[in-house]
């Protein structure tokens, strides 16, 4: 009936998550939707800022009838919008914003959330039509922003928090390593044995071999024989560390202490990880003799000004925008099977909920199921603090780090930068380090 088909329609805009799934689709968990669909906003908001900064989005802007200053009327009437405020570094910027807010905001509404039972949890899972409009608005509303300081402001603000966000994706990646050690070795117990050890070890080189070749590439391409000692002095302290990591992870106690963890093949993630965290970095050291990847946008001309362009799709932002793409996926997807990473990343196992699930496979339903009641999966406020970081550290990428002038006319790349980057892939080896050896010291440091 037609008042059927309208609470259908309402149940889809204001319910919860189980209402988005069709009948095709197999048995979620509540939770694992609604991180999927906040993480789809976020990627939704990434694409709009891709788009915004590439050159030549701004012309075909200017192609709209009537949509651009001095490109036509429409009807008699003359718009007065500004393209150069929807394209380039502003864009970015105000897209960003928004994504930041948004998800800082439900950061500070689900703080202490424990169950679905929560009010606040209904929010956290439904009314998804309106939040999209919520982001929508906050959206529209970041690009009536004035120029001037708030460019300046606001990358201090991403210095801040895309730091942090660099060390999350390393332990997003040793969870990943965990996971992908237990299925493969599940496999080898299932038949074939030497096969799948054979493939770990395979992949396991390839990694190392691929971290080996890189450092090679980053002493001859950003260091001279004379001169460019901070970035021999980076890439030096880089490598010993992962040495270090690398050799403690291969000490016989510490593998009995962890004997499922795949400590090798995280080892070799974490390595190639931190080179190009390193590469990363030297891409940004202003000496264009030690940096042959160094972006000169310092002209005040007035071609320089009115494009307010840079140029975010060098090898270093695409390797990065993909390594965010995939952390950010398996942070919305799963929860950790790593009882450290766990602790680490405020969220409980995968393998919570399960009573949910058998009572929608049970009654043959093709929906998400509550696997909340009891006790959240995950740190709702966490999570979004995670996202939060994720739109500062997306805004950087795009924009290269580089740093804008009040008037958004000069663009320049401080060392600060420089040292942010490598100085946090050394927190994050040296976190890695701590759980490696704290079984092993701490018998009694229980993660479980």
């Amino acid at each position: 009936s037609d008042m059927g088909m309208l609470s259908l329609q309402v149940s889809c805009l204001c319910g919860s998550a189980p209402w988005l799934l069709c009948s095709c689709c197999p048995s979620v968990k509540n939770s694992t939707v609604s991180r999927l669909l906040f993480t789809f906003l976020l990627f939704l908001g990434t694409l709009v800022s891709v788009i915004m900064i590439i050159p030549g989005v701004e012309k075909e802007l200017h192609k709209l009838p009537g949509f651009c200053e001095d490109s036509g009327s429409v009807l008699g009437v003359q718009t007065r919008i500004d393209c150069i405020s929807f394209v380039g570094l502003k864009a970015v910027y105000r897209v960003c914003f928004a994504m930041a807010a948004f998800f800082f905001l439900f950061a500070m509404l689900m703080v202490c959330v424990r169950s679905s039972k929560d009010p606040r949890a209904a929010v956290q899972n439904g009314f998804w039509f309106f939040k999209f409009l919520v982001l929508v608005g906050i959206t529209v509303g970041a690009f009536y922003i004035p120029d001037g300081a708030f460019n300046v402001v606001w990358y201090y603000i991403g210095m801040v928090g895309s730091p942090i966000f660099i060390v999350i994706q390393l332990f997003l990646l040793i969870d990943f390593a965990y996971s992908w050690n237990q299925l493969w070795l599940s496999k080898a117990g299932e038949g074939n044995a030497k096969g799948w050890h054979a493939a770990l070890c395979t992949v396991t080189s390839i990694f190392y071999a691929i971290s080996i070749a890189a450092i090679a590439l980053l002493y001859v391409y950003y260091t001279k024989p004379e001169g460019c000692t901070e970035g021999k002095i980076l890439i030096s302290i880089s490598l010993i560390l992962c040495l270090i990591v690398s050799a403690v992870a291969i000490l016989p106690k510490v593998q009995d202490a962890q004997p499922q963890s795949g400590l090798l093949l995280q080892s070799s993630l974490v390595t190639l990880y931190t080179i190009y965290v390193t590469w990363s970095a030297l891409a940004n050291v202003p000496i264009e003799s030690c940096n042959p990847t160094l972006l000169l946008r310092n002209s005040t001309s007035s071609e320089t000004a009115t494009q307010l362009l840079t140029t975010w799709w060098d090898a270093t932002s695409i390797v990065g925008l993909i390594i965010f793409l995939f952390c950010i996926f398996c942070m919305s997807l799963r929860s950790s099977d790593n009882a450290q990473v766990n602790k680490l990343m405020l969220t409980q196992g995968s393998t919570a909920g399960a009573g949910g699930e058998a009572v929608a496979v049970e009654s043959g339903l093709h929906r998400a199921y509550d696997n909340e009641q009891d006790g959240v999966s995950y740190d709702y406020s966490f999570f979004h603090f995670c996202l939060f970081l994720a739109a500062l550290y997306i805004m950087m990428t795009l924009t290269n780090w580089y740093r804008p002038d009040t008037k958004g006319q000069e663009l320049t790349s401080p060392w600060t930068v420089v040292w942010l980057k490598v100085s946090c892939s050394w927190i994050g080896l040296g976190t890695y380090l701590c759980m490696l050896v704290g079984p092993v010291l701490l018998p009694e440091w229980n993660f479980s």
